[in-house]
């Protein structure tokens, strides 16, 4: 959710970086940039968007988890070694009998 506090324009981002970017650090919260009263941009810092990244993967990975779940729930899907047996040959690796 974004603030009000947090909308700012991009003149004033231009006029103040400095200022921007340590309230920027400081915070962790991003800032909606406006031209001419419409969001145009959102910045963030380096460190707050590394952890967006880390989320949004980590989220992904959940999701996949549950995907495969619920496959396994309805019977899909292969024995793990025949699924093995088959990813072993496409990538030429011989496995242990």
């Amino acid at each position: 959710m974004v603030r009000m506090a947090d909308i700012r324009s991009l003149t004033d981002f231009q006029r103040n970086t400095k200022k921007h970017l340590d309230r920027l650090k400081q915070t962790g919260r991003p800032e909606v940039l406006t031209v001419n009263g419409q969001a145009e941009l959102i910045v963030q810092s380096a460190e707050a968007y590394q952890k967006m990244l880390d989320d949004v993967d980590l989220i992904q990975t959940l999701y996949g988890i549950r995907r495969g779940l619920e496959q396994a729930k309805r019977g899909e899907g292969k024995p793990m070694r025949q699924f093995l047996k088959g990813l072993a040959k496409r990538h030429g690796i011989e496995l242990e009998k």
